[in-house]
């Protein structure tokens, strides 16, 4: 197929390209370059420097390149920032898309595969997650991904478009052979902050709680690699044959993981201590979150190459190590 990768630039969709060119598919980049980093797409694969809301210039690439199916990951991301600046994330996130989608199906493209999130889920009364739990978001980025999926809902219905919608756990790893990996600006994610933090280059890592009513007293989360959920979405390409097809899935490995777990598991794996301070709980952190991918593992066949947090940990600190300053030249 013909996949336009929205964001193809970022963290996921980077990794998602090379996942589909090595599955024998044809990827072309659209990405404006906010977030994301130029030198995280191969050369040989078309890239546009361009808005997913610029409906002409979208549509000239979607019929120059015959796209067959678009995949979108050029949502913004920062918990914090969407409660300081909803209108940002309501604009980006959901009016953009709206934009994308109608160019889309104007276009005649009615395959979509979206990255959505756990946020969606808000603050679960019971673990693990499950697809058909209700979906309760308690800040502005959750909620803006929930509005996308319900549009894609009401789009399948009226128009035939298809689409699989990916709720994701905490992504993390990078590229095996260490070629591109997770580069942030501001960067929030736990283990590339452990890492930097061995390496000296942050100052020692906050633990945000440490009175949970968990087996160490710290959150728990499920984490999942960056390949791993590439390839559930090229897996689904299969199932969006039918018009008005609507699916959901977890992605997540189902394995819990502490904070303080993480933290073992960067130490193990760079031979360097990791700096920590213990600090009071931030508001709005559950205690766990974790995932039941059943659903995927069963209908798509997927299944995860990175079962466990050291092996994630591996890659994110075969890049790090390789590109201590990220992408920057």
């Amino acid at each position: 197929m013909n996949v336009l990768v929205v964001g193809g630039a970022g963290y996921i969709g980077s990794h998602c390209v090379r996942q589909l060119t090595a599955a024998g598919h044809q990827p072309v980049v659209l990405d404006n370059l906010v977030f994301g980093h130029r030198a995280a797409v191969d050369d040989e694969v078309p890239f546009y420097p361009a808005n997913l809301g610029n409906e002409k210039e979208v549509g000239k690439i979607l019929r120059k390149e015959k796209i067959d199916l678009v995949m979108h990951f050029a949502a913004y991301a920062y918990v914090g920032e969407s409660v300081t600046d909803p209108l940002k994330y309501y604009f980006n996130n959901v009016a953009s898309t709206l934009h994308l989608l109608r160019c889309m199906l104007g276009s005649g493209v009615k395959k979509f595969v979206f990255s959505s999130t756990c946020a969606t889920y808000g603050e679960p009364e019971k673990m693990p997650l499950v697809e058909t739990m209700p979906q309760a978001p308690i800040n502005p980025y959750g909620q803006t991904k929930l509005d996308v999926e319900n549009a894609l809902k009401a789009f399948a219905r009226a128009y035939g478009l298809s689409f699989a919608a990916f709720r994701y756990f905490n992504a993390a790893g990078a590229a095996e052979d260490g070629s591109i990996g997770e580069h942030h600006d501001p960067e929030t994610h736990l283990i590339p902050l452990a890492i930097d933090a061995a390496q000296g280059l942050r100052p020692p890592l906050q633990v945000f709680g440490t009175d949970y009513p968990t087996p160490d007293g710290t959150c728990l989360r499920d984490y999942v690699h960056v390949d791993d959920l590439s390839r559930a979405h090229i897996a689904v390409f299969d199932k969006l044959a039918e018009p008005g097809t609507g699916l959901f899935y977890n992605l997540g490995t189902g394995t819990p993981t502490s904070v303080l777990e993480v933290i073992r598991a960067v130490e193990e794996v760079t031979s360097k201590p990791v700096p920590h301070t213990l600090a009071p709980r931030r508001a709005g952190d559950p205690p766990a979150l974790y995932a039941d991918a059943t659903k995927a593992q069963t209908e798509l066949g997927w299944q995860v190459k990175f079962p466990d947090i050291k092996s994630i940990v591996a890659t994110a600190w075969e890049w790090h190590r390789t590109h201590p300053t990220g992408f920057a030249k």
